[in-house]
């Protein structure tokens, strides 16, 4: 294909790590942009994996939360990973969402204060040898701002495509336009021929993500007042089962892929141009699980 290809988002899961390397190493070899793992499952133990078992490919961590490790357990780790593969490795961190915060069992402080701080700590650990770039993961614009003052990149996560221009304008030109600055969105995808099938099953991923403040303040920012008061009213009255039927198809367009292999390809096209450089397949599938749908993707990118 003439068109770069996308990166992926793969998550180790248990019974399956083994395979998910695999899978990664096949990812390398089939010339994906990049692997970039969440918080889910330990992706600093998948990334370190990814150290050792591949050989060209850039990895990192979509968001490892910054309250979930010390400073210096952070700067050893990720300065071993970063020696380990020849600089491939991209330290993506960020504060999360509640939920997280209640499973580590930490109270955040203000997140841009407590963004900068990481950062600014971070970088002051130098016994450990060289350290990797770091991705601030982002949604509004403050934090993108955060992100050009402070790290070598950017990556959101379910944002708008109608939105990506406002939201990448709190960027300084020059590290917009630049390639080396990473700016990466993590795109729920679903390729299917049944395009209400694909439809559904982004729908109950992204609901999840419906039921957090932080998701919903920025889609407000994004244009989708009336769908996330809706969803906020349906919260508050106890009817969380009546979240999905609130993420209407004009929302699903603009923030997921979904669909035929030549319709996701053109999605795909169409966030590099709205400015993201390197936009991440989240894959899910209609008809199997994430092994099922990362052979999809292979299929779509041949």
């Amino acid at each position: 294909m003439s068109e770069p290809l996308p990166a992926l988002c793969l998550i180790a899961m248990p019974s399956r790590r083994r395979r998910t390397i695999e899978l990664s190493q096949e990812a390398e070899r089939r010339g994906f942009a990049g692997i970039y793992v969440p918080s889910p499952m330990g992706n600093m133990s998948m990334c370190e994996a990814l150290s050792w078992n591949t050989e060209s490919i850039t990895f990192g961590t979509a968001i490892a939360p910054i309250y979930q490790r010390t400073i210096v357990d952070f700067a050893q780790s990720a300065a071993m990973m970063h020696e380990v593969s020849g600089g491939r490795f991209r330290l993506g961190i960020g504060i999360a969402h509640g939920p997280s915060h209640v499973r580590m069992g930490v109270t955040p402080g203000k997140p841009l204060a407590d963004t900068r701080a990481f950062i600014e700590k971070f970088r002051a650990e130098t016994a450990f040898g060289p350290l990797p770039p770091i991705i601030v993961a982002a949604l509004r614009k403050r934090m993108v701002a955060l992100s050009g003052e402070l790290a070598q990149g950017v990556v959101f996560a379910n944002a708008s495509l109608s939105h990506m221009a406002q939201s990448l304008a709190a960027l300084p030109a020059a590290k917009r336009n630049s390639p080396d600055f990473f700016i990466g969105n993590m795109i729920p995808t679903c390729i299917s021929d049944d395009v209400e099938a694909a439809k559904a099953v982004n729908r109950r991923t992204l609901s999840n993500y419906a039921l957090l403040p932080n998701y919903r303040n920025y889609w407000k920012e994004a244009g989708y007042v009336e769908e996330m008061d809706a969803i906020e009213k349906a919260i508050a009255e106890g009817r969380r089962d009546d979240v999905p039927k609130y993420l209407t198809d004009k929302w699903l367009a603009d923030n997921t892929l979904f669909g035929p292999a030549a319709k996701v390809r053109e999605g795909v096209a169409a966030w590099r141009a709205a400015g993201v450089h390197t936009p991440i397949l989240v894959p899910s599938s209609a008809a199997g699980n994430q092994m099922k749908a990362i052979e999809e993707v292979f299929a779509t990118f041949e």
